[in-house]
């Protein structure tokens, strides 16, 4: 499926800890029994949701993929009906094609939409469908339409389609079969109505952001294409039906605008490259695959080059990594995808001088560039430059404190330098944004012990020990 919507994910959510078939531990979120929730208790809730299933679900550390889908759900959003545009974007690492919208501006993602969609503008409509799905509110809407059913059933049988979606076979088709569905069946066609305006909501929004509009409907081409040797649930139990009618929509919807031809895009090939690496894991199969491509000439020689440096990079096949990519990084040795990799193909051979040379470059014009820091962070980290890695490091977990991997590095890089409170405080703060409470008022804890003669210190850890305790209570 392409994901569950927010109404679908809230209510699923609620009764996780009953449903034992569920790889999940989801987070009870509460009921629909206080009323329709404003929009500052939907970020609220939003935010303790995000903390949860960090805690839960592996994410993606990758920067190129971080930051392209942060800049296209930003860009998106400015184009949106959101009027609260605090956004946190999620990047599940995980091959399915997947995408979701939770209260509070949460956009989830799934690395297997990358490979799915093919091309920028198709991403982007599954980017602007979510995005529809806050803009409307469709979760506090679906609590107002659910007032006079039974929320247990309703939320028994979405959490029971979540097991669909995620655990997948017997297991989930099972626990349908065990719920009331005729008794909620309104619910499901109101579902199904927030599912057709937020397609019809997205589109607006592409046009507006100047995409294509015809890209929507080629999305769910793919995605019907993509589950045509699938077993998958009846239609009206999918929270978005792949049927030939909403293809059929979304095309009669486009119809008034032309469809143009846009420029071939690489960057998103590139990330697509990048992903099928992080995904596959024979990565032998990778090296035989892209050679062949590159010897019969097939496809965009640049991104095969690439991709075939990556795999054997992979393989720590330094040499044969700089032999697939150096042609492609003499014709533009200012693209960041191959400048990076040409760096670190140099620090796995210890040429760490020449690595840290071609990082430098970009940062000199953009300081702030994301995979810029971060891979420039490892390299010094490889070679053993451990203050130099510190000293980015504290800047850049400013510029993105809400980035748990900066918190991460920073933490492995305060232990080489011998500063152990601040290997500490960087632990807690890594562990507080994946909502590891009691890890992270242990390091807390820790913290305090070490700042006994800094009392500007104590109070700020006594402050965050206020917070993290205050947050744990909230998921009790």
């Amino acid at each position: 499926v392409l994901g569950l919507s927010c109404t679908e994910l809230l209510s699923a959510f609620s009764v996780s800890n009953k449903l034992q078939a569920s790889e999940l531990k989801l987070p009870d979120l509460g009921s629909a029994g206080g009323g329709l929730v404003t929009p500052s208790q939907e970020f609220e809730l939003g935010q303790r949701w995000l903390r949860l299933y960090r805690s839960q679900v592996r994410t993606s550390s990758d920067p190129f993929i971080q930051s392209y889908v942060e800049s296209m759900v930003r860009r998106l959003a400015r184009y949106s009906d959101l009027e609260d545009k605090r956004l946190d974007i999620l990047i599940a690492e995980n091959p399915t094609l997947n995408a979701f919208a939770v209260p509070g501006g949460i956009v989830g993602i799934h690395t297997g939409l990358f490979t799915y969609a093919q091309n920028e503008e198709q991403f982007s409509s599954v980017v602007a469908h979510e995005l529809g799905h806050l803009s409307q509110r469709h979760y506090a809407r679906s609590l107002e339409q659910q007032k006079s059913n039974s929320i247990p059933n309703l939320a028994a049988l979405l959490g029971s389609i979540l097991i669909a979606a995620t655990a997948g076979g017997e297991a989930g088709l099972a626990a349908i079969a065990t719920t009331q569905a005729v008794a909620i069946d309104k619910q499901l066609r109101f579902s199904r109505q927030m599912e057709q305006e937020a397609d019809r909501i997205g589109m607006a929004t592409m046009i507006k952001a100047d995409l294509d509009p015809h890209a929507m409907a080629d999305m769910f081409d793919q995605m019907l294409k993509a589950s045509r040797f699938q077993r998958r649930p009846p239609e009206f139990l999918l929270t978005h039906p792949l049927t030939e009618s909403r293809v059929s929509d979304a095309k009669s919807r486009a119809q008034p605008y032309p469809k143009t031809r846009r420029a071939y895009q690489r960057e998103y090939q590139l990330l697509r490259a990048r992903v099928d690496i992080l995904h596959e894991n024979n990565t032998q199969y990778l090296v035989n695959t892209y050679t062949n491509f590159v010897k019969d000439k097939l496809g965009d020689s640049q991104v095969n080059n690439y991709a075939l440096a990556l795999s054997h990079l992979k393989l720590h096949e330094a040499k044969k990594a700089e032999n697939a990519l150096q042609k492609t990084f003499d014709q533009e040795p200012n693209n960041l995808y191959y400048l990076v990799a040409m760096s670190e193909i140099y620090a796995e051979q210890g040429r760490f001088k020449e690595a840290i040379a071609l990082l430098k470059k970009p940062l000199a014009k953009f300081p702030d560039h994301h995979p810029a820091n971060i891979k420039l962070a490892e390299v010094y980290l490889k070679g053993g430059f451990y203050t130099e890695a510190e000293k980015l490091l504290q800047a850049h977990s400013q510029r993105r404190p809400n980035d748990d991997y900066v918190w991460y590095l920073l933490a492995e890089v305060h232990g080489l330098t011998g500063n152990i409170l601040d290997v500490h405080i960087a632990r807690a703060e890594y562990f507080l944004l994946n909502g590891l409470y009691n890890k992270a008022e242990i390091q807390i804890r820790n913290g305090l012990d070490l700042a006994k003669d800094d009392r500007r210190l104590q109070l700020q850890l006594e402050k965050k020990l206020k917070l993290v305790r205050k947050r744990k209570r909230e998921t009790l």
